[in-house]
């Protein structure tokens, strides 16, 4: 049986299906089964998911006649066999590490639920989402804590941004509720969440999310039917703090809870013209492209290999809002370089000396690194004899000292630092799995050792 159930309701996708379902096949998991539903789609979406399912034994095609996504999802979850459940829409896709991320959050942390942050897409433009600050495990009463700071934000109402446990959901019967035509996946995480003991929030965004969901004025419903479904809701979400919260805690929430009400949907929608935390797609994450990862040459083979330490970094950079080079440089901080000057440091990190000193700055502002100055002798020789003004050459001087001071400026990794340090191991950890995947402990030893004396010619070489 598969791990993981992956399913897909699909309806008049032709334009997105086939993104969607690369995304899938495309990821690093393998481990999985491919549910695609067709919900009596009116142009070619069927038949480009049969397709599909010639290709790969993977995946499952099932189509029906149009019941609506509710149903769709609900007959989806009855096929399934996996262990745990992943939800996509038809119009988004996912990172090629998300179910990975997913089942090893879930697994190796035993929890019921896995929650991650995700990317909103306008146009061209990327912008990484989510509500949860820190990483981690938390009970069913932290996450309910959290949740009721933002109690309409997507991030705790949809289902693609989450995996499940099926055995949760098949012992106590949870379905979606295709009577209602709004927050139908809320009402589904509210009973869901009611049966978990732990979850843990991934702050790595995995998911890809496109659509513009279809809010209640937009469906056509009248004023008198839109109140009657937000009070069915806020009953639901009302009743699941009352389970979660004893009474007195309830009483002293209770102003917080009802703030539901005045709440309006939050997809995580950003303006274009937004700089923060917004991205041209396809520069969000380190990405290589078809033509050099099959490219031949030294050259490649060089490019290849940093490429793959940078994607590995960016994980461990967006876990703890840094930007790669900022991981690059704590790692190399933690490394022994002799003294290297500001420029040889940006040379060796393959980055220019203005990115070098603006992670400095960022990390320095975040107290992960902090400055050893070399060479303070002038600093004091004009304090002792009294100089208030300096002749031309003296001011020549002093500018060629200060910035011979500052390329000698040296950085020092602080134990605010620990907890990445720690992340890099394992992400190191990865790296060197990945590079010696298939490796026997012999092969491992005799690479090891040739690339040793392979190092030491190139070192010579160099000092010639």
């Amino acid at each position: 049986m598969p791990l993981v159930s992956i399913i897909v309701p699909v309806y008049n996708a032709e334009k997105t299906i086939e993104r969607c379902v690369n995304s899938i096949l495309n990821q690093e998991y393998k481990d999985f089964e491919l549910l695609l539903l067709d919900d009596g789609s009116t142009d070619v979406s069927g038949r480009i998911c049969e397709n599909y399912a010639v290709r790969d034994g993977r995946i499952r095609v099932f189509r029906k006649e149009n019941t609506g996504v509710s149903d769709t999802r609900n007959q989806g979850i009855a096929m399934a066999k996996g262990e745990y459940l992943q939800f996509l829409d038809s119009d988004d896709w996912i990172s090629p590490e998300a179910t990975k991320f997913f089942v090893q959050a879930a697994t190796e942390n035993e929890c019921d639920m896995v929650i991650a942050n995700f990317y909103r897409v306008i146009g061209e433009r990327v912008s990484p989402k989510g509500s949860i600050e820190e990483e981690g495990i938390m009970t069913r009463k932290d996450y309910a804590v959290k949740m009721m700071q933002k109690p309409a934000d997507f991030y705790y109402g949809v289902l693609w941004n989450k995996l499940y446990k099926r055995s949760i959901i098949e012992k106590y019967q949870l379905r979606m509720d295709d009577s209602v035509s709004w927050c139908e996946d809320f009402l589904f995480n509210l009973e869901y969440v009611r049966h978990t003991d732990k979850i843990y929030a991934l702050k790595l965004p995995v998911y890809y999310y496109v659509k513009t969901k279809g809010s209640l004025v937009s469906q056509g419903l009248s004023m008198k039917k839109t109140i009657q479904m937000k009070r069915t809701v806020f009953a639901c979400y009302n009743d699941f703090y009352k389970d979660v919260f004893d009474d007195m805690d309830y009483e002293k929430r209770k102003g917080q809870v009802y703030r539901f009400l005045f709440d309006a949907a939050d997809d995580g929608s950003v303006s274009p013209l937004s700089i923060q935390g917004n991205y041209k797609l396809g520069n969000e994450r380190t990405s290589v492209s078809e033509s050099v990862l099959e490219g031949e040459g030294t050259f490649f083979d060089i490019y290849r290999e940093r490429k793959l330490q940078e994607k590995l970094f960016d994980i461990v950079a967006l876990r703890n809002d840094l930007t790669t080079v900022d991981v690059k440089l704590l790692y190399y901080l933690s490394q022994p370089h002799k003294n290297c000057t500001l420029k040889e440091t940006a040379d060796v990190l393959n980055i220019s000396r203005r990115e070098l000193s603006a992670s400095a700055q960022r990390l320095i502002a975040k107290e992960m690194i902090t400055v050893l100055e070399k060479d303070k002798t002038r600093a004091k020789s004009i304090a002792k004899n009294g100089q208030k003004n300096e002749t031309r050459d003296g001011m020549k001087e002093k500018q060629a000292t200060d910035r011979q001071k500052a390329n000698e400026k040296e950085y020092a990794v602080t134990h605010e630092a620990e907890n990445i340090m720690s992340e890099l191991l394992f992400v190191l950890c990865d790296f060197e799995q990945i590079q010696y995947e298939g490796f026997s402990q012999e092969e491992i030893a005799l690479y090891e050792k040739l690339n040793e004396k392979r190092k030491r010619n190139i070192q010579g070489a160099l000092k010639v």
